[in-house]
């Protein structure tokens, strides 16, 4: 146990999916919001009182701890369906039982669907004919659906209830179309060519294979650019992008933050393109859910160019007038040292004393660093991650809405 002790040590507080094993063999796979902290749960000395008698029997047996990271939790999801369904480990029981399992389903036809189905109705309802491809087993149809949504947003695709523009007859738009879910299916602004394609990315995203995709969109975008097709060039590259900067604080949340305290946190960003249309928001993450009734909106009124410290000044400057707001147990900002002193001054001013956090991101916006009271961002560590994540998913949400906005006037 020594030994495996010290390997839990050398583990990052990273998303991943991780290996226990004996004897050169897979014993269990599974993932983690932070590989460290989700390993050192199995080995705590309460064990046999918190886990079932086959979990112990299997931790009994583990010799080696083995990890692999990924970019995002959504990644690790992905990651550890399709090394569950290479390896079959034994103890992954749970995982077995495809029928109860939910599985994503391309269906075959000019313009796939995309749809959540059950194993047993894979099995038993649907023409083998009728699809194109599958990915799971995924034991949670909650956790499939939310990361579905994440997903969608990078590698928009059809629906059941969008029709392609040429079976119907017309080209009025269907629901996802007009949120940005649809590719244009229903309108016939994306062809067959192009919206095969689109399909072939996300069939490598739930494959797993994010380096391939990645691989792909690159040189899609650089063809395109030499083709001087520079809107689709200009797509792809928010695509990679977006890849890089997955959202994914609604999955966190669906496998269930394990807060230590009934604690509260908001946490602030700013989100412009060169300082145009500069925006901020405030989200709030409750017992360790986010409160989205709680969430605020602000359009940055005082500040010229890209002043991120003073947009933020501005921004919690106008929070604190509203002292019918409950006051959080901790500020989260997004940023370094200058982000975090404007807010520092601001509390002061106003004569509030509430600890003050700020997230340093690395050049792919990962976090890489926490700025404020070491107690606080011990204890807090991982809401104050997630209500990062959210802050920056809000602020970018809103900013979009404002330019569409600003281009449609």
């Amino acid at each position: 146990m020594s030994n495996i002790q010290e390997q839990i040590k050398e583990l990052p507080d990273t998303p991943g999916v991780y290996f226990f094993k004996a004897d050169g063999k897979i014993l269990y796979i599974g993932k983690a919001t932070s590989l460290r902290d989700r390993v050192r749960s199995y080995f705590n000395s309460d064990l046999a009182h918190n886990r079932s008698p086959l979990i112990v029997k299997m931790i009994e047996a583990t010799e080696v701890v083995d990890y692999q990271e990924t970019g995002s939790v959504l990644e690790a999801l992905i990651l550890e369906r399709n090394l569950i369904k290479k390896h079959q480990p034994a103890y992954n029981t749970r995982e077995k039982d495809n029928k109860s399992a939910s599985f994503v389903v391309f269906t075959e036809e000019d313009f796939p669907q995309v749809r959540i189905v059950r194993g047993r109705e894979l099995a038993t309802t649907i023409d083998p004919d009728d699809v194109r491809a599958s990915f799971g087993p995924y034991p949670s149809r909650r956790q499939l659906e939310t990361a579905l949504k994440i997903i969608r947003r990078i590698f928009p695709y059809r629906d059941s209830k969008c029709t392609p523009a040429k079976e119907k007859g017309n080209k009025r738009p269907c629901f996802s179309y007009q949120i940005g879910l649809c590719p244009g299916v229903c309108t016939g602004e994306v062809g067959k060519r192009a919206y095969t394609n689109s399909i072939k990315n996300l069939s490598l995203f739930l494959e797993g294979e994010t380096k391939k995709l990645r691989k792909k969109l690159t040189i899609d975008m650089k063809k395109a650019a030499e083709a001087e097709k520079f809107e689709q060039a200009s797509y792809t590259k928010q695509q990679l992008f977006s890849l890089d900067h997955i959202d994914d604080v609604a999955l966190i949340e669906a496998d269930r933050v394990e807060t230590t305290s009934d604690v509260r946190l908001e946490g602030y960003d700013v989100a412009h393109i060169s300082g145009q249309d500069m925006v901020g928001v405030m989200v709030v993450l409750e017992d360790g859910y986010a409160k989205k009734s709680d969430y605020r909106k602000f359009t940055i009124k005082t500040v010229d160019g890209a002043n991120d410290p003073a947009a933020l000044s501005e921004i919690v400057r106008r929070r604190l007038e509203h002292t019918e707001w409950p006051y959080p147990d901790v500020f989260v900002v997004d940023g370094g040292k200058a982000q975090r002193n404007v807010v520092v001054s601001e509390l002061e001013a106003a004569g509030v004393e509430i600890p003050v956090v700020s997230v340093v991101k690395d050049d792919k916006h990962k976090p890489k660093a926490f700025l404020g009271p070491g107690k606080v961002i011990e204890t807090h560590r991982k809401e104050i991650l997630i209500t990062n994540s959210e802050s920056h998913r809000f602020a970018q949400s809103f900013h979009r809405q404002k330019r569409r906005k600003r281009f449609l006037e």
